[in-house]
């Protein structure tokens, strides 16, 4: 009997740490983004919006985010995007890219929660999330460039 429930005791501890996990996992898998703006270059460690759910998920729900950090959103083949703000606690500058990774767009200081579409009428093969204002004060605008090893792919 007492073996029986260590036995169940070992499977419940390896069921909660992988649980547990599970989420660190996804926080630390993150990807390296340079900006190169006319001010220098700028690194960001950003996460990685793989999947069509990881796209409509985005950084809602997030009540802060660090000063280097955002989230990368990649479309392979480019296409025509729109983003919205549901859900979204903090500001944020969306920054838009073509094929080459030349910067195209920038919608600043995303309204939290605003359903207003965002993004510009072209296509685009990135999208680049990070704190609302961090582009303006960066000095990152229309026509820098953003590198990943990502958009080479």
């Amino acid at each position: 009997m007492v073996v029986t429930h260590r036995r169940h005791l070992g499977w419940l501890l390896l069921a909660l740490f992988l649980a547990s996990a599970a989420p660190l996992a996804k926080a630390d898998d993150t990807v390296p983004v340079v900006v190169t703006s006319a001010t220098g270059e700028h690194l960001f460690r950003v996460e990685l919006a793989r999947t069509a759910e990881e796209h409509a998920q985005g950084l809602m729900f997030r009540e802060h985010l660090e000063p280097d950090a955002g989230m990368l959103f990649l479309f392979d083949p480019p296409r025509r995007v729109a983003f919205w703000m549901k859900n979204t606690l903090i500001p944020l500058d969306m920054i838009f890219t073509d094929n080459t990774g030349r910067i195209i767009a920038i919608e600043a200081n995303s309204e939290p929660h605003s359903l207003e579409p965002r993004g510009p009428d072209t296509t685009v093969r990135a999208v680049l999330e990070i704190n609302g204002g961090l582009a303006e004060r960066l000095g990152i605008d229309v026509g820098d460039q953003l590198r990943t090893p990502l958009l080479a792919r």
